[in-house]
């Protein structure tokens, strides 16, 4: 949630300097043949970048990636996500929705009907995603009354999660039917270029994804997961390529977050054994492009072409152990392509890839009878795998991925297995490499959806003060809200986690 929170404040921050300025002064130097309607595409690009750039340096970028165990670290002393400190969520994310609000009603006051209608569903689309995050982050959310503030409503009812979901749901169908009945439309920051069909497969692929997070609730009647999940799945209007993928690409002027010749923090952030041990077992060659050798490998004698020469470190150790063994060389580091190369790879958020492997998953589920669990899964990993031949062979460590590696991939390991059990930890095994670098946040909520893989616990190390047993379960409020929104803040934790705000309190999501 950083990136909307720091995009929405520059946003806000330039509005109110704006309409600060003396009444005298707007009337003399107004232009009579100027619009006094703000342009829809300046306001959809911000809309849209407050929800696909991360918002935070190299440090934030990498301690996203510590809590869901991708990756440990070595330098100035624990971080506290990678020892299981979760702290408060945030609900910056409104500040977002009235742009949302001023984007619509301007197209709807300059451009034609078509293109109006592609807006709005960037609109619903945005919203369905802020508050999705929201709510997966901490529970019980505003979602009726949420960004009404410049109405008067500044102390917003909190939504029940069923609610909320529903609601998400219902916006993404919305937005699926006016991207559907939209036309191609400027301020589009992503590489579909406002290209209303992409956008439709985008929302159609975002909501099987909430969907397949909502396994555990499969049979709330109100949400109806399982028949809209085939509805979707059958439409045929999905994303249909590798190239086609929800996120942003990395330029010069905006690069990737840990790019920086120099960096500290890039340069000691180790490869964990939750990534290194499988890929290996896997003969998966991600791992080329994901880690470095560990130079104490190198120099006894191992080539950067052998498996063997990468280390992952146990993420739960002790930091002075760690810091010591890292000092040694023992541990791969993150590639040097992280680091070196400012447009390394795209920010990729929604792709073709895990949306198969969330389709493989529903079929082993029962969710649909078309295809097979196998077609789909084999599918999304050749997709992921393709994704990453884009990177540059420089990083591969003289182990490219390319069409013979791919078309051989499903041997040993990696061939689809026999039983649901086993079905379901390869499918969740391949959105966990996904996800890597890429979304730290959705990676540990599928954690704490299917408890795979299995994240090390170390009581003599964890900083989950209220119980070090376990990885914490939610994000607590921001405690701005017990000041400013006193009673509905108290109202939705006495329901959900018995008037106490925990971090270890299971949200009705998970129950």
């Amino acid at each position: 949630m950083k990136n909307i929170t720091k995009i929405a404040g520059v946003v806000i921050f330039t509005f109110i300097l704006l309409s600060s300025c003396d009444n005298n002064f707007d009337n003399i130097n107004s232009n009579p043949n100027a619009p006094e309607i703000p342009v829809p595409s300046l306001l959809c690009t911000n809309v849209i970048l407050s929800i696909t750039k991360f918002g935070g340096d190299a440090k934030a970028f990498i301690s996203n990636s510590a809590f869901p165990k991708y990756v440990g670290y070595a330098n100035e002393g624990r971080m506290g996500s990678q020892y299981n400190s979760i702290g408060s969520g945030s609900f910056g994310g409104v500040t977002v929705l009235p742009n949302i609000d001023k984007m619509v009603e301007s197209a709807k006051a300059t451009v034609a009907l078509p293109v109006q209608n592609s807006y709005e569903g960037v609109g619903k689309f945005a919203k369905a995603w802020i508050l999705f995050r929201m709510t997966m982050s901490m529970g019980d959310i505003p979602y009726a009354e949420a960004g009404q503030g410049a109405t008067g409503l500044t102390k917003p009812k909190y939504d029940t999660q069923e609610v909320v979901f529903k609601n998400i749901l219902d916006d993404l169908k919305a937005a699926e039917q006016l991207f559907a009945n939209g036309a191609t439309f400027a301020g589009d920051p992503t590489p579909f270029n406002g290209d209303p069909d992409k956008w439709r497969r985008a929302t159609n692929s975002f909501a099987l994804k909430v969907l397949m997070t909502l396994s555990k609730k499969e049979a709330v009647a109100s949400l109806d997961v399982k028949n809209r999940f085939s509805q979707i799945a059958s439409s045929g209007e999905l994303l249909n390529s590798s190239a086609n993928y929800f996120g942003l690409v990395y330029s010069t002027q905006n690069y990737y977050p840990t790019f920086s010749p120099s960096n500290i923090f890039t340069s000691r952030a180790m490869m964990s054994t939750l990534i290194i041990d499988p890929m290996k077992l896997l003969n998966d060659r991600r791992m080329f492009y994901y880690a470095e050798p560990a130079r104490s490998k190198i120099t006894g004698g191992l080539l950067e072409t052998n498996p063997a020469a990468y280390v992952g470190c146990n993420v739960s150790d002790d930091y002075d152990v760690l810091s010591a063994e890292w000092t040694a060389k023992k541990y791969s580091a993150i590639n040097l392509r992280y680091q070196k190369d400012a447009t390394t790879e795209p920010r990729m958020l929604l792709t073709y890839a895990e949306q198969q492997l969330i389709i493989a998953e529903a079929r082993v589920r029962g969710w649909i009878t078309s295809g097979t669990a196998q077609g789909y899964y084999e599918e999304g990993v050749k997709a992921a795998l393709t994704s990453v031949m884009s990177v540059s062979s420089t990083y591969s460590h003289s182990m490219p991925i390319n069409a013979a590696y791919i078309s051989g991939y499903f041997t040993g390991e990696a061939a689809f297995k026999a039983t649901t059990d086993e079905q379901l930890k390869q499918i969740w095994l391949q959105r966990y490499f996904i996800n890597f670098l890429q979304d730290g946040d959705y990676s540990y909520w599928e954690y704490r959806r299917n408890g795979y893989p299995d994240f090390p616990i170390n009581p003599a190390t964890s900083m989950n003060i209220n119980n070090v047993n376990i990885i914490p379960l939610r994000n607590s409020y921001p405690s701005s809200e017990a000041t400013f929104n006193d009673v509905n803040y108290l109202e939705a934790v006495s329901r959900q986690f018995d008037g106490f705000d925990d971090v270890n309190k299971s949200m009705w999501l998970l129950q």
